[in-house]
């Protein structure tokens, strides 16, 4: 992990991870800073450990997640394509090699679900590890009060516990909550609905399958993705892949 090392102890890294948490406070937005990408820095990590990947590609992943939210000190809207743009600069001046810093970048930028596709393997594992961060810890202090509308604080409140599972001998991926009961399944989905669909795609691009459990119970219907399907993801990862070749040459 020799280059993570030197990610993570950037005074220049630090001072965006933590303007980037000041930013989405000042928004009343739940916790993101540096709690959030450790987590989502060790998840992504681990997943690509559980399915066998090499510790290099294990190290990206962990580098990836820990950047992938530096971007909201600019703005939250596409935040993970303004995150990947401030830490290309940054990967080079501390001397990771041009192939590593594209793979991190490309991740990074594809990791939202308003616009990202699953493009490779450590994207997908930053998009599972990111979308399965919900939990009361990440609720602001001043935003635990009783009557508090949001409700994205009040979903997050309710999760007690949460947890990332891989089974690479059927190759799944399990995302497991438990909620008490301020806050319903109901409006779980209300807001995760589309990172639940995104977390599945990157799981079927990893050859997994996706599994929700909420207090234990089976929440989706995990299936074996058809082969149609599974082409148009990989085309969606390699039609992204071709246009910022194509900018990156300009």
């Amino acid at each position: 992990m020799k280059y993570f090392e030197r990610v993570k102890g950037s005074k220049e890294i630090q001072a965006l991870i933590k303007s980037a948490s000041n930013c989405l406070e000042a928004m009343n937005y739940t916790e993101h800073g540096f709690r959030h990408m450790g987590y989502v820095s060790y998840t992504a990590m681990d997943i690509l450990r559980e399915l066998g990947y090499d510790l290099h590609m294990q190290e990206l992943a962990r580098i990836a997640g820990f950047l992938h939210d530096v971007g909201n000190t600019v703005s939250r809207k596409f935040h993970g394509i303004t995150s990947a743009t401030l830490v290309y600069p940054i990967l080079k001046e501390l001397g990771l090699p041009y192939e590593d810093i594209c793979i991190i970048v490309a991740a990074i930028g594809n990791h939202e679900e308003e616009y990202g596709v699953p493009v490779n393997a450590v994207g997908a594992a930053i998009i599972i590890a990111d979308k399965s961060d919900a939990h009361r810890t990440r609720v602001k202090r001043n935003n635990r009060r009783e009557g508090n509308d949001d409700i994205h604080d009040r979903v997050n409140y309710s999760i007690i516990k949460n947890r990332v599972l891989v089974n690479k001998a059927n190759m799944s991926i399990a995302s497991k909550f438990y909620m008490d009961m301020s806050s319903s399944v109901m409006e779980y989905f209300k807001i995760y609905l589309s990172r639940i669909d995104m977390s599945e795609k990157a799981a079927h691009f990893l050859g997994c399958s996706f599994k929700l459990f909420i207090n234990d119970v089976l929440i989706n219907s995990p299936k074996a993705m058809s082969a149609s399907i599974m082409n148009k993801i990989k085309d969606d990862a390699e039609t992204v892949a071709a246009a910022e070749d194509r900018e990156a040459r300009k």
